[in-house]
């Protein structure tokens, strides 16, 4: 019968240790996730020198052990107190469900003791000794034993856990969530350095005549229609970003003179980009700013998604006080207002003389001459693109709603998608195409958002289905903005390299390991940028 007993309460045993371990591995992940949130919202606070303070780390990392390979260590007193600390805090949990403080309390100190240990460990560089480790590993022993010994119900207290576990997923998710919309808020904003020169840049186009002489005079020149030229076009409300896209494509051009960019901004930033690209040299290449609020044909009449975004409803979405939780955070972020990241599909219309162009984003670097770009044959397609779909979830059926018929009828869910950001376009196969009215013909069927969430990209893939032409890899390469394991040798051999994703180089949380690529076409030795950085 004994034997019997023992046989029985070996696997209820195990189910135990299965939910303390569990709960103890939550923990430490919403810990962690807590630890971040709280990271994210104080560094702006935080006013310690970031270069003495990394110097510090790398100095105390030299001299020190491998903290991490010592907990690991199957050998290692640091292992066995750690281990004992884990099963104590679970052991703290139930005793205080079960009232019993006191223990609770006895086990909470023996956990702090364990925790400065292994803190002074850590912060020495030496490994804990046996003498140091073993009247706490005896004691904690001790008061494990008396309480495996005292709560001995341990259907209830598997009912316990489980509700801890609820609990601690319920954090972790508001944590997550809350982490989620801090990043989105930071992306979103403008950082105070380029507020500082779009003000500098505003006032100098207000104060000084000759600069719009200057731009009125630019209008007229012929190069801004010649076919025999090579001709980007971007559109941005970021001056410095769009600064760096221009230089880093003219920088790194065989013929820079030969190179015409042909930029569209918003009426706020108008002046500012103006004055900017009048008052400095791009290596002779031709620059031309203009304003959409002077497109008076781009109307609720002519375009569908300009209809959409003068609906209240759409208003609400964005700026409403009361928002839907379920609705993913960046899918609030007001770029999806703005008319300037529809502008791409009326390319041809806003430059009916041309006949191919390069479009670029303002979140690129340029890094090898671009001018091949114009002499690909695309095979009669309108679009050339770098596929993504290398991974198998960038596909159709990530993008849009295969379950609505309208789209389960006309596309290949397994179709391969590809990016926006470096695109060459044959406007003469555009408009024999008539691409525009298809994406005109989409907006229109997505005015409810059934078919597709807010974006570019998947009335993109609709209206140049069977009409895009796959690139090699190499001219596009993506994920600057958020992928911190992007192949080296893969950025290096990039004609292109984008920062999509939320960490933007201009951002003070960009990825360190790719913001020099961005900020070395900087003139840092500008007046302004000088004055805005130490202002």
């Amino acid at each position: 019968m004994r034997r019997r007993a023992a046989d029985f309460r070996r696997p209820v045993r195990r189910r135990f240790s299965y939910w303390i371990w569990v709960l103890l591995g939550l923990s430490s992940v919403v810990g962690l996730v807590l630890f971040v949130v709280h990271h994210n919202q104080n560094e702006d606070r935080d006013e310690y020198p970031l270069l003495e303070r990394n110097a510090r780390l790398e100095h105390f990392a030299k001299e020190s052990l491998n903290f991490t390979e010592e907990i690991l260590s199957v050998k290692s007193f640091s292992r066995q107190l750690t281990q004992q600390m884990i099963l104590a805090k679970a052991y703290v949990v139930i005793a205080k469900e079960h009232n019993n403080l006191h223990l609770a309390w006895q086990l909470s100190a023996k956990i702090r003791g364990c925790q400065l240990l292994l803190s002074k460990a850590a912060m020495t560089g030496e490994p804990v000794t046996l003498e140091e480790a073993e009247p706490i590993i005896k004691s904690l022993s001790s008061l494990i034993f008396k309480a495996q010994d005292i709560h001995y119900d341990i259907a209830t207290t598997i009912v316990t856990m489980k509700s801890h576990i609820q609990a601690l997923e319920e954090r972790a998710n508001a944590a997550t969530v809350q982490s989620t919309v801090f990043g989105q808020i930071a992306a979103e904003g403008l950082p105070k350095s380029l507020h500082c020169l779009n003000v500098k840049l505003m006032s100098d186009w207000l104060k000084k005549p000759s600069l719009k002489a200057l731009s009125d005079e630019k209008k007229n020149s012929q190069r801004l229609v010649d076919n025999n030229l090579y001709h980007f076009c971007i559109f941005s409300d970021n001056v410095l970003a769009t600064s760096v896209v221009v230089n880093s494509t003219v920088s790194n051009a065989d013929h820079p003179k030969q190179l015409v960019f042909h930029i569209v901004t918003d009426g706020v930033n108008y002046g500012a980009m103006q004055t900017w690209f009048l008052s400095n040299d791009f290596k002779g290449a031709t620059i031309e700013v203009q304003n959409i609020e002077e497109f008076h044909w781009l109307n609720a009449s002519y375009s569908p998604i300009v209809k959409q975004l003068l609906n209240p409803d759409s208003k609400t979405f964005y700026f409403g006080l009361y928002q839907d939780a379920n609705v993913e955070p960046k899918m609030r972020n007001p770029k999806f207002l703005s008319l300037l990241n529809h502008l791409r599909f009326y390319i041809p219309e806003i430059y009916p003389q041309l006949e191919k162009v390069v479009f670029l984003d303002d979140d690129v670097v340029v890094q090898k001459d671009l001018t091949q770009l114009f002499s690909l044959d695309l095979h009669g397609n309108v679009n050339g693109a770098v596929e993504t779909c290398l991974e198998a979830f960038h596909r159709y059926y990530k993008y849009l709603n295969f379950s609505n018929s309208i789209i389960s009828s006309k596309f290949d869910p397994q179709a391969c998608a590809w990016a926006f950001g470096m695109n060459i376009f044959d406007l003469v196969a555009w408009r024999k195409a008539n691409a525009t009215a298809k994406y005109h013909y989409w907006q229109e069927q997505n005015a409810d958002g059934t078919l597709w969430k807010l974006g570019t990209l998947p009335p993109g893939l609709l209206c140049f289905y069977g009409l895009t032409e796959p690139l090699d890899r190499r001219w596009h390469v993506l994920g600057l903005g958020y992928d911190l394991n992007i192949d080296n040798r893969l950025i290096e051999s990039a004609a292109v390299i984008h920062f999509n994703g939320n960490m933007k180089p201009w951002l003070k949380f960009a990825i360190g390991r790719y913001k020099p690529l961005w900020d070395k076409y900087i003139n840092q030795s500008h007046p302004y940028l000088q004055d805005c950085a130490t202002s």
